[in-house]
């Protein structure tokens, strides 16, 4: 039940053209290309979630990135980003192997539901708050279908006031290791393992691992 419900949903996002800014951006994106994947076809369409539709695990992140997701058509796939995550996520349980670069290299979840607050690279990784607005639709629709979920990791001040603003979380600050039980669900809060973070030192590797070792001492 719960796998078509996922199924019908990312249709509905794959279709999506809610955003003209953002459609327009990831086709002129796919048509000018980087020169390190010019011979590569680009997705250059919204992104659906992916993962086990039984998950104990949410993780929610900010957006496609334009040469990652965008290009290969897999969140978190095919960029540094994913390169820190599906290497955190295997070495706590929650992937089949720790590289993520291409949507048929073998990477699955285990337990672990990977989606984004936005659906679409924006520019400069910057949407707009109607953009955010508009998408949020999906991330709801998400946490209704995926309701196994018993922590939520956001990558991000983007995703968690997104997921703050759903919940109708009241109070609650965005810093790094922040750790509170909402309902029925435990929020965890993380920066994102964008290499504005990760090659400044702001997210160090142990303090990233911290959080994903956390989320499986709770989801179990």
């Amino acid at each position: 039940m719960k796998q078509s419900q996922i199924s019908i949903l990312n249709h509905k996002i794959i279709r999506c053209k809610k955003c003209p800014r953002l459609a327009k951006y990831i086709r002129n994106v796919a048509a000018k290309k980087v020169r390190r994947y010019r011979q590569e076809k680009y997705w250059a369409m919204p992104l659906s979630g992916f993962g086990d539709p039984s998950a104990r695990l949410l993780i929610i992140g900010l957006a496609p990135a334009a040469h990652g997701g965008n290009r290969t058509g897999r969140m978190f796939t095919g960029d540094s980003s994913g390169d820190w995550l599906a290497k955190v996520l295997f070495d706590n349980g929650f992937a089949t192997k720790p590289t993520s670069q291409k949507i048929d290299d073998g990477f699955s979840l285990i337990n672990a539901y990977i989606t984004a607050a936005v659906r679409c690279a924006p520019p400069d990784n910057k949407p707009t708050r109607q953009e955010i607005n508009t998408c949020s639709e999906f991330l709801m629709q998400e946490l209704m279908i995926l309701n196994n979920v018993k922590v939520i990791v956001c990558l991000g001040k983007i995703a968690f006031d997104t997921l703050r603003q759903l919940l109708g979380i009241k109070g609650g600050r965005f810093f790094h290791g922040n750790c509170f039980p909402h309902n029925n669900k435990v929020i965890l809060v993380s920066y994102h393992p964008s290499r504005q973070n990760t090659q400044t030192g702001r997210l160090n590797w142990d303090d990233w691992n911290k959080i994903f070792q956390r989320a499986r001492t709770i989801s179990g």
